[in-house]
């Protein structure tokens, strides 16, 4: 939620016309949908963890990338559009595995585990952006920051025991 809070004001502050950086913003919501049905599609094809551990790792290499280039417009519209197919395609794929490991009956209270500390973690990258950039006049440690803590999620998903967790069935009392 970093970049879609902070994206425009980062784009602004490099001599992106205010009205590029708001069709960034656009492009990332457009390819959001589509990124959200390509990854589910391909999540009722292959391994959930290892797509998952792949958009992070191409979340980590584009925004490295797009700190490392010079910000031109062109540059903007790409990294836009790069992050939407990303951002939103861990959904599908998340409550998916939750799926598949834990059954549907208890998919509503894990699921809403899960999103809460989404949540969470996307009002703290707001907020740190705001703090940060106040106190340096520059994104460039969250952007570094947000590198880093892509890769560890990456690395995090790479050894999910994607099988269904067996329950065992709680002996019937003898009466």
């Amino acid at each position: 939620m970093f970049i879609g809070t902070h994206l425009p004001n980062h784009l602004t502050e490099a001599n992106i016309s205010t009205g590029l950086a708001a069709t960034c913003v656009s492009l990332i919501g457009f390819f959001n949908i589509v990124g959200c049905y390509i990854w589910g599609e391909l999540g009722g094809r292959f391994s959930k963890k290892y797509l998952l551990a792949f958009i992070y790792i191409a979340r980590s290499a584009g925004i490295a990338i797009f700190i490392l280039l010079p910000i031109t417009d062109i540059g903007a519209m790409v990294f836009a559009s790069y992050t939407g197919l990303l951002w939103l395609g861990t959904v599908p794929l998340t409550g998916g595995l939750v799926a598949q490991i834990f059954g549907v009956q208890y998919m509503a209270m894990l699921y809403g585990f899960v999103f809460f500390g989404h949540q969470l973690g996307s009002s703290i990258g707001i907020w740190m952006g705001g703090v940060v950039f106040d106190y340096t006049g520059s994104y460039d440690a969250v952007w570094w920051c947000a590198v880093g803590l892509v890769f560890v999620a990456a690395v995090i998903h790479w050894p999910i025991d994607e099988r269904p967790v067996k329950r065992t069935v709680a002996p019937t009392p003898v009466t």
